[in-house]
């Protein structure tokens, strides 16, 4: 008699892109039918593009929804962030690195055009790239701007950890996941039926405190990979614990257990709690949530650009554009073809809102993409 264990492996162990693997998953998840609607939020922008990319919403039945939250890094850096960014550039003199996404992330005025008005701003791949460039120019101000959840704050507080050249320090804008979701369950909006968990993310920081989280907030969680039978794997057994609730142990599945281990990464752990506190952070378009974000000791107060260069974020920055809905997009209030802007003047060439430049950026999936009519009707 063949196990539901034996059939999971016999699925993991297929193609990630097996069509008939993906088949059989699709259809076993139409078979848990509950009766009723049941919205589901992903947390991670690479899952968005795996969704559009590969159809999968077409694949499901009418009475699951997919929703896309705040699973961009770059989407949710705060527009006063960014100000500070580029006023360490233009009025400081120093030369700021950061990702490539980030440099075109609207605010006052963008990363790239530092540039423009005679400042340093380069893109980088990561932060040992920022202290090459410090090291090569040992008489300027190198500073590399820190943006993204625990998959980039682990490289930047190992850094930071092992030592850098004294004329380099970091302008940080990590966030943090867990609280992120336990806001958006106390949001108001459409309830949250289960949430499906970002692979990078829960590879570096492990799985205890969304076990905390699922057990306080009654709400099922399931971690998933970037490929079709990865991400149909863990809405199947998002659905079953759902469903049947009684029936499992934990409200927690790991279904990317290729790559995630139950305690994450220990020595990146180890680094960013060395490094980092958290603290209250803002974010874009949607506001402060507490303790969801990262500040860097005193211990390593030398390199912290908001120290070293005596900034603070400008409070009168607005977040976004008028007329500009990510903030909607991101809580997933709304899908992005529900703003007047999508398609109409914000496009990933010239982006007037967060979510449409990343690679990671709902909206931007959804544009390159071209998969609005795939998307779950209002009606169903």
């Amino acid at each position: 008699m063949t196990t539901e264990s034996d059939r999971r492996k016999e699925l993991t162990g297929a193609r990630f892109r097996d069509p008939a693997a993906v088949r059989a998953l699709s259809e076993a998840i139409a078979r848990r039918a509950p009766g009723r609607l049941l919205r589901v939020m992903h947390v991670c922008g690479t899952h968005e593009n795996a969704l559009c990319q590969f159809g999968l919403r077409d694949l499901l039945p009418s009475w699951i929804k997919l929703v896309a939250g705040p699973g961009c890094p770059v989407c949710v850096c705060p527009a006063a962030d960014l100000d500070m960014a580029v006023r360490l550039g233009l009025d400081h003199g120093a030369i700021v690195t950061t990702f490539g996404d980030v440099v075109r992330v609207p605010a006052r005025i963008t990363l790239l055009e530092v540039k423009a008005r005679g400042g340093d701003s380069r893109v980088v791949y990561g932060i040992d790239d920022g202290i090459r460039i410090a090291k090569e120019n040992p008489g300027r101000q190198v500073v590399f701007f820190a943006v993204g959840f625990e998959t980039t704050a682990c490289t930047t507080a190992a850094a930071l950890k092992r030592g850098v050249p004294e004329n380099f320090s970091v302008l940080t804008s990590h966030r943090l996941v867990p609280p992120a979701l336990e806001a958006l369950l106390a949001s108001e909006g459409d309830a949250l039926d289960g949430f499906i968990l970002p692979g990078h993310v829960t590879a570096v920081a492990g799985l205890a405190d969304y076990r905390q989280l699922a057990e306080r907030k009654k709400v099922p969680m399931a971690v998933a990979g970037f490929e079709p039978v990865d991400l149909l794997l863990a809405i199947k057994e998002l659905v079953e614990r759902i469903v049947a609730p009684g029936r499992h142990e934990r409200p927690v599945s790991n279904a990317y257990g290729r790559a995630v281990a139950e305690g994450g990464n220990p020595t990146a752990r180890e680094a960013m709690s060395t490094v980092f506190e958290p603290c209250d952070s803002s974010w874009r378009g949607i506001g402060v949530i507490p303790g969801s974000g990262y500040r860097v000791r005193e211990q390593y107060a030398a390199h912290d650009a908001m120290r070293r260069f005596g900034i603070a974020p400008d409070p009168d920055i607005k977040d976004t554009h008028p007329g500009c809905r990510c903030g909607e997009v991101l809580l997933g209030h709304i899908e992005p073809e529900d703003c007047p802007l999508f398609r109409n003047g914000c496009n990933p060439d010239r982006p007037i809102g967060p979510c449409m430049v990343a690679f990671e950026g709902t909206c931007h999936a959804r544009y390159r993409h071209g998969h609005a009519s795939r998307v779950q009707k209002k009606e169903r």
